[in-house]
Formats: structure tokens, C-alpha cells, sequence
């Protein structure tokens, strides 16, 4: 099932939905010295980026995720991208309150990259904050999960940060972005923890520049 999604816009970034048209500045995004993601997939080169603008759509397409463009609004720079994806609706029986829903009931949000000039600026902060605003209080979801690799000691501290949960390791979860197969921190955050986390995100966001 196709969901119709909408420009999500803060105060730093907005985050569209992403297509060809945002190809040649992604491209850019990715060139520089992407060390401190260095355990994030990023496509470097115009082809690649290509790829990952179709693969995307792809899956957007078939209804399992949804990939955005960072869009910085002070000049309008494509700063990377991040995505909802294993979008899951369950088979709620009839007479249940969410039998039908259209809306997913959990989700994922992962997949994010930034050009080197946007890491440690408002630009994350705010787009986990816009995404899960989106998941929780629109779609009304049960629980967002976050992954990140096992050595990634940096991402791991900041889900933490938003009150993401440590719910264990997934072995051999996916593949790295270093080719291996990696094993997976998991972090999830609920419903009714969603208040105290939309406070901790609205607290760093105010720490960041812009």
C-alpha cells in the first residue's frame, strides 16, 4: 500500500521526498571526507547515486519504505538523506480499533547520511525529531526501531540520547557498510515513551547550530 507523505518542515531543514530531481546535489552531498560515518552506506558518484534514488523509489513504491532529502532552508542545500522502512501494518482482527487502518503500526528510520558539513549541526537532530513526530503523533505508530552497527559507538550513544531503548544485538544482521556482515544494536522507542523522548530531542536541538 503506496502512503502519501508530506514535505516535513522545522525550523533548519525540511525534509522532502526524495527523487531524480535531488540526484546532482546528493552526488555533491557525498564527495567529501565522509569518515565520521564511516559505518553508514553512503553512495558516492553520480551512478551510485542513481542507484540509490531508484532503489529507493522501488521500495516507496511498494509500500515497505520512504526515503527523504535533507534540505537545509537558510539556502536550500541538499545535506543527505534518511529514510522510513520496514513499514509494517498488522493483520488486526475485525472489530479491533486498528482493524483497517491504512497507517503503518511500526516502522523503522534509518539509512542516514549527511555531507560532512551538516554533522553536528541541527540537521539529524531535527530530522529524527520531524520523522518521529510524524510516526507517533500521525500516524500513530507502536514503536519506531533504530539500528545501528555494533562498532558504532558514536550512533549508538546518540540513541540513547533520545531515549532510544537497548533492546539486544542482532547477529549477522545485514550488511556493513564495509561489505561484512554486521551484527546490529537494536533500539526501539514505544508509544508511551514517546513524550519524554520528544522533550530530550527538543532540548538537543536547542544545543545545535544551526
Amino acid at each position: 500500500m503506496t502512503l502519501d507523505f508530506p514535505i516535513l518542515t522545522g525550523n533548519h531543514i525540511r525534509l522532502e521526498p526524495l527523487s531524480h530531481l535531488h540526484a546532482e546535489a546528493l552526488t555533491a552531498a557525498s564527495s567529501g571526507d565522509s569518515e565520521l560515518y564511516h559505518w553508514s552506506a553512503v553512495p558516492t558518484g553520480r551512478e551510485a547515486v542513481q542507484r540509490y534514488i531508484d532503489a529507493a523509489l522501488v521500495l516507496r513504491e511498494a509500500g515497505s519504505a520512504f526515503a527523504f532529502a535533507h534540505v537545509r532552508l537558510s539556502d536550500g542545500a541538499i545535506l543527505g538523506s534518511t529514510r522510513f522502512f520496514d513499514i509494517e501494518r498488522w493483520a488486526w482482527p475485525t472489530g479491533h480499533a486498528r482493524h483497517g487502518r491504512r497507517d503503518p503500526d511500526v516502522c523503522e528510520i534509518g539509512y542516514t547520511w549527511l555531507a560532512p558539513s551538516a554533522i553536528r549541526t541541527a540537521a539529524n537532530t531535527e530530522a529524527k525529531l520531524l520523522m518521529l513526530t510524524h510516526a507517533f503523533e500521525v500516524w500513530n505508530v507502536l514503536r519506531v526501531c533504530l539500528h545501528t552497527d555494533a562498532r558504532n559507538l558514536r550512533s549508538q550513544a546518540a540513541i540513547v540520547r533520545i531515549g532510544g531503548k537497548f533492546e539486544g544485538v542482532l547477529r549477522a544482521h545485514r550488511m556493513a557498510a564495509d561489505f561484512t556482515p554486521r551484527d546490529s544494536y537494536r533500539y526501539s522507542i514505544v508509544a508511551a515513551e514517546w513524550p519524554a523522548a520528544k522533550q530530550k530531542l527538543k532540548t538537543l536541538l536547542d544545543r545545535r547550530p544551526a
